[in-house]
């Protein structure tokens, strides 16, 4: 917090946390959210935030087992979002290249803050889990 810093940048109870013209609006954070809720965006935006990627180190370096068409879509999608930027260079085969676009790289600190929450409230929400599993035995989410 910086030194002059005082206002508190919690909204009160009774202020909604995001105002929009009308509740239909949702001022697209709808839009946002489905993207970055979507199982592999994240993956993408992260790998990407080092560096320029050609499809397959990309496919490569995303987590878990993203399928070529999965990757694809997504990039296209982040691409569409003006997050990804997608470089062709005429060669046989053409190669492609990925890279962040300035908004993408702008969102790579809001990723890492989220990371850095959810590091540090594991403990918490492991603790939360395991006290609601025993209260709720016959209830359990399945993980």
């Amino acid at each position: 917090m910086s030194p002059g810093h005082t206002a508190v940048t919690t909204p009160a109870p009774d202020e909604p946390v995001i105002v929009c013209e009308t509740p239909q609006d949702e001022c697209g954070v709808r839009d946002v959210l489905d993207r970055l809720g979507d199982k592999w965006s994240v993956y993408v935006v992260v790998e990407l935030a080092s560096g320029m990627r050609r499809f397959k180190e990309l496919q490569r370096a995303v987590p878990g087992d993203i399928s070529q068409r999965m990757l694809t879509l997504t990039v296209r999608r982040l691409e569409r979002d003006g997050l990804v930027s997608r470089t062709v260079h005429p060669t046989v085969p053409p190669q492609v290249e990925y890279e962040l676009t300035e908004t993408g790289h702008s969102l790579t600190h809001l990723v890492k803050a989220l990371a850095d929450w959810s590091i540090a409230h594991r403990p918490v929400i492991a603790a939360s889990h395991a006290a609601w599993d025993a209260a709720h035995a016959e209830a359990a989410p399945r993980p």
